[in-house]
């Protein structure tokens, strides 16, 4: 009897979802709960189990849209499960005199094998004796082979034309054009950055930040800490501690219009910002005020294996109060992020750039590091906005302050 497999429901305003891939594909016996496929959301990735073991079959292909509820499986519960092939040690006990019979090996033909290189592998014969030959860099060269291979063709076509390298795939003066249908995820970030600009009254201020202090104490804690933690100590860390604190202490910052009122939270939600190949998601740490240094670097890293692996789910992606995005991880020196809705404000982190700077009469080196906060001036006003961001700024140059959040001389003296 086969039993159909259909798009689970997977949130109240969600309709339709993409196949991302099979992982079992039609013909292959799948146990119960096995995992047989990915759907996209415009939110999140969700796997799809098979409901009873038995023969597959698959009723949609990859990159199809799929409305909730349609049928993209059956499963044939009555198929008997196919015998797997005997292993070693089920060998048959006849077939031993037989190996006992066999020469002994020849120890010139037992060597191993020398190994590969990766030009090798990714190149034809004929193609790495020219690559060698003529020095040539294989990542120059564009491959057209199967499976990405360099041929012969490529190398003389990359030494015909020094400099010029085309588009993987291409000729050199190609005019060819690929139309390729937006995901899911994809529609969702493009509608979202429109809803944002259009909605918002947005601004950005800009600062910028002495990272030494930071860097210091990374260098000097951070094998310690991984081998207390079990984690590495990065900047997030620290950014998102220092936001909590001044999240706190500037609550427009943290809060949102909701119809006709503005909510204010009384935590911080941070979102972070993390790349992935099918696009931008933002998956949320939960009450960062509360965790420690080394739970929110558990936490980051958890949430950014979960994120190229497409394992985020809805909850991961709902609910911040507030969103961190590092451009600097690229390259970028200084931009204007996107708030992300529902929230009112954003911080913007960038490349690390050793800059001259003046500090007490002096100018010195120091790795300077803009940061920007984009803020909805609706809720967020001008004081608010650029007393937060150097409130950040003086947390983040002076890190003592993140345990105590009050410069100890100050606090001595009343001020």
């Amino acid at each position: 009897m086969a039993i159909d497999i259909k798009v689970p429901t997977v949130g109240e305003s969600i309709s339709e979802v993409t196949l991302l891939k099979w992982v079992k594909n039609t013909g292959e016996y799948v146990e119960r709960d096995e995992v047989i496929a990915e759907l996209e959301s415009e939110k999140a990735t969700f796997e799809v189990n098979a409901e009873k073991a038995g023969m597959l079959t698959t009723n949609a292909a990859e990159g199809d849209t799929l409305n909730i509820g349609d049928i993209i499986a059956s499963i044939d519960d009555s198929a008997v499960k196919p015998e797997t092939a005997p292993g070693p040690e089920q060998a048959p006990a006849d077939k031993a005199p037989q190996e006992a019979k066999k020469p002994a090996p020849d120890p010139e033909k037992e060597k191993p094998a020398a190994p590969v290189s990766a030009t090798a592998v990714k190149a034809t014969p004929v193609a790495s004796a020219i690559i060698a030959d003529k020095g040539v860099n294989p990542k120059d060269v564009t491959p057209s082979g199967f499976s990405g291979k360099i041929v012969k063709e490529d190398v003389l076509a990359a030494l015909a034309n020094p400099g010029r390298k085309a588009f993987a795939g291409a000729e050199l003066y190609s005019r060819n054009e690929r139309p390729q249908k937006m995901t899911s995820l994809r529609k969702t970030i493009s509608r979202r950055l429109v809803e944002a600009k259009n909605t918002t009254a947005m601004l950005t201020t800009f600062n910028e930040v002495n990272m030494k202090p930071i860097m210091d104490i990374r260098a000097k804690y951070k094998d310690k800490f991984k081998e207390i933690h079990g984690v590495g100590l990065g900047f997030m860390s620290f950014f998102a501690k220092a936001c909590a604190i001044a999240l706190a202490e500037w609550p427009s910052v943290n809060a949102y219009i909701d119809g006709d009122q503005i909510l204010f939270h009384d935590y911080a939600d941070i979102s972070i910002a993390v790349s992935t190949p099918r696009g931008l998601t933002v998956p949320v740490i939960r009450n960062v005020e509360s965790l420690s240094m080394a739970g929110v670097e558990k936490a980051v890293l958890d949430l950014a294996k979960k994120a190229r692996d497409s394992k985020l789910t809805a909850e991961d992606l709902t609910g911040g109060t507030f969103t961190i995005t590092n451009g600097g991880v690229f390259g970028s020196l200084i931009s204007t992020p996107i708030i992300n809705l529902p929230q009112s404000a954003i911080l913007g982190m960038h490349n690390i750039v050793e800059r001259p700077i003046a500090e007490n009469g002096q100018v010195v080196i120091r790795p300077m590091m803009y940061i920007a906060l984009s803020y909805d001036h609706r809720i967020v006003d001008g004081r608010e906005s650029v007393s937060f961001l150097v409130r950040v700024k003086e947390l983040l140059e002076n890190p003592t302050l993140l345990l105590i959040q009050q410069d100890p001389i100050k606090t001595l003296l009343e001020l």
